[in-house]
């Protein structure tokens, strides 16, 4: 996807993120790759990381073109030595990161007599153990980088399935719940290093999470959804990402939902 962002070099208030280093993960599609857009017209100088590197390219390419900086670095979140790698290249490329942003994730909901392992599986492995990879590889630089400028960000994407309850997504819930607890956990013990943590919840986005889905019940449910309200777009969440990340030091959102107006719970 892309959107409309339009990059001004001419004022701080309107690149109030000029100087950072941002990492995106799951940065080829939806809210990662609109988020890596959104904080590259604020400023920062974007280091988007993902499997597919041709979608990368592209997503690199579309940010220089308005006058950003980004740098591409194809990686599978769930290695955790591919990770570990990036971010050796990021501080050696770009003296290390202070905002990171763990975006990629995987939505495969199915009742739970039907024991998808292998659906568990992949979501676990990407939406817990991925997340964790990310956050032991850089959190040596967003302290660094607080401890420098005064501020680092990691900012995490939950959903509102962390809080409310789903038939068939008990999974994928739960792994959001995990996001959502460990973010509050972390912020008690990362804030007084001035390193400050975030959970974004969002309700329905439309992204390629629901290109995934396979269960019929979910899929009756999201089509059921989509003629009773607009979804969220990819936009609306990297705004408020970027909103997050431009506020001033003394100020941490510890855990923001995001919800379609139409969207009961």
């Amino acid at each position: 996807m892309s959107t409309n962002t339009t990059l001004s070099t001419s004022t701080s208030a309107s690149q109030p993120l000029a100087g950072r280093v941002a990492v995106v993960t799951g940065a080829s599609s939806g809210i990662g790759e609109a988020a890596a857009e959104q904080l590259a017209a604020l400023g920062a100088r974007v280091v988007v990381l993902a499997r597919r590197a041709e979608r990368l390219a592209e997503l690199v390419a579309r940010i220089e073109k308005i006058g950003g900086s980004a740098v591409a670095i194809a990686a599978d979140v769930t290695d955790a030595a591919a990770l570990q790698a990036a971010a050796d290249r990021v501080e050696a490329e770009l003296g290390g990161a202070d905002l990171l942003l763990n975006n990629a994730g995987v939505m495969l909901p199915a009742p739970i007599e039907e024991l998808a392992t292998d659906q568990w599986k992949r979501q676990i492995d990407l939406n817990i153990t991925g997340l964790m990879n990310a956050i032991g590889a850089f959190t040596p630089q967003l302290v660094k980088a607080a401890a420098e400028r005064g501020v680092a960000d990691l900012i995490n994407t939950s959903s509102i399935a962390a809080q409310n309850i789903f038939p068939h997504f008990a999974v994928y819930s739960g792994t959001k719940a995990y996001v959502t607890h460990l973010s509050r956990h972390l912020r008690a013990e990362l804030g007084a290093k001035n390193v400050r943590v975030s959970a974004v919840e969002p309700g329905i986005v439309g992204t390629e999470l629901q290109s995934h889905v396979t269960d019929q019940g979910a899929l009756d449910w999201l089509a059921g959804s989509k003629e009773t309200m607009e979804w969220l777009t990819a936009q609306d969440v990297a705004e408020t990402i970027g909103f997050i990340a431009a506020l001033p030091p003394r100020v941490n959102l510890q855990q923001v939902t995001i919800m379609p107006t139409g969207q009961p719970s």
